[in-house]
């Protein structure tokens, strides 16, 4: 039987996110094409569009799991029994694995214009997106021992700079041997990963 026949209801869906997933780790998000993936599934080229209506939906619908995917890791290591800091330690080993395994959906959920340019956000993205920073920002301020607010949003963000460049600089191999030194990668994730509570000065 063939790939035109048996894709009906929502396999088509499921088949296109699946294939577009493995494309863009392959080629990255910026080349994908939805006529290529049709093409690729062996279904009409006009296929894809009653289920995304361009491009940027099916990229937006793929970022949207990620962050699912995130939210997943976060609330598992929020429900582990170890100390505040080692949950938060756990949520960033999460981030950086996914960075590393999933290196092109990570770029693609903090690194495209998904987020930005002239296009509306796509709503489903951005409530995903709101609910993993605040599941983070939550596990900062449990490990912070709850204080002010501008001090867990501040820490929060230095947090969220440090893992996403160390995981950016990894990713494109910009660590360097006289970067590192003698480092570890343990050493160098635990460096990362390391909370360092900043607070504001008022100006």
């Amino acid at each position: 039987m063939s790939k035109k026949a048996t894709y009906h209801h929502g396999d088509l869906r499921a088949a296109l996110l699946k294939a577009a997933a493995e494309e863009i780790e392959l080629n990255g998000y910026e080349t994908l094409s939805l006529r290529e993936l049709a093409t690729s599934l062996d279904v009409s080229r006009a296929a894809p569009y009653r289920h995304f209506p361009d491009r940027r939906a099916l990229l937006a619908t793929l970022a949207t799991e990620g962050f699912e995917q995130l939210i997943a890791m976060y609330r598992a290591a929020a429900a582990s029994t170890k100390s505040p800091e080692a949950k938060l330690k756990v949520a960033g080993l999460g981030y950086l694995e996914l960075a590393t395994k999933r290196p092109q959906l990570f770029r693609l959920m903090f690194a495209s214009d998904l987020f930005g340019g002239n296009e509306p956000l796509d709503p489903n993205l951005a409530e995903t997106a709101f609910q993993s920073y605040q599941l983070f920002e939550s596990m900062v301020a449990d490990a912070l021992g709850h204080p002010d607010i501008r001090t867990v949003k501040a820490t929060t963000i230095a947090a969220m700079s440090a893992t996403y460049g160390f995981a950016l600089l990894r990713m494109g191999a910009r660590l360097q041997p006289f970067m590192v030194g003698d480092l570890s990668e343990r050493q160098l994730v635990d460096a990362v990963l390391s909370l360092r509570p900043s607070k504001p000065r008022n100006m």
